[in-house]
């Protein structure tokens, strides 16, 4: 079988249960099946400020132990290789997400309006990026860098401070707004982010 081939329903299902067995064979085409589209995603994702500090191949390789580790495990439930592709560029996003706040941590002194547009951008992407393809997710991500850069710069730290994992009453009271003030903005956030198209139920 080559590279990529595409997989029938049964022979996805025959080949899973041999790499959840541990067969080594089977992994490597259980990887193959996600391997360049996840290899696209990650570069898209990472972008340029973060492909410094993250390979993308290493990137690529991470996936590739969550995932195996996961199919041992019976931890997913994966019905086909489109679902596996879904799964692992879900896997992909999370671990740039991940990435992109410990850097942001490491970072915190340097932050500049400018700054804090690409880190959002990059950030909202990881985490909500319903798409696949890289041209769909390219649009994306121009969509959400013109919603970051629309957005007041109160807002914008409101969002940092929560993807950095701040509660709400936490982000309040460092920046200085009443509490019933600042479910208000949250309210207009989240909007403002479902109309967008992004994933919110983390605010």
């Amino acid at each position: 079988m080559l590279e990529n081939d595409p997989l029938t329903e049964n022979e996805f299902s025959e080949i899973l249960g041999r790499a959840a067995l541990g067969d080594s064979e089977a992994q490597v085409v259980i990887c193959q099946q996600y391997e360049r589209q996840v290899r696209i995603v990650a570069r898209i994702l990472l972008g340029p400020q973060l492909r410094l500090h993250l390979d993308s191949m290493d990137l690529l390789q991470s996936v590739h132990r969550s995932l195996l580790i996961g199919i041992r495990s019976e931890k997913f439930s994966i019905e086909s290789s489109d679902k596996l592709v879904a799964l692992a560029c879900t896997i992909v996003r999370r671990k740039v997400a991940r990435k992109w706040r410990t850097l942001r941590r490491q970072l915190k002194h340097q932050s500049s309006p400018s700054g804090n547009v690409v880190y959002l951008t990059n950030m909202l992407s990881a985490i909500s990026n319903p798409h696949t393809g890289p041209v769909e997710i390219a649009q994306f991500n121009d969509q959400l860098e013109r919603l970051c850069e629309s957005l007041h710069e109160i807002e914008r730290k409101m969002l940092e401070m929560r993807l950095e994992g701040y509660t709400s009453g936490e982000v309040a009271e460092r920046l200085g707004i009443h509490p019933v003030a600042i479910r208000v903005r949250w309210t207009r956030l989240r909007k403002r982010l479902q109309e967008s198209g992004i994933f919110s139920d983390w605010l």
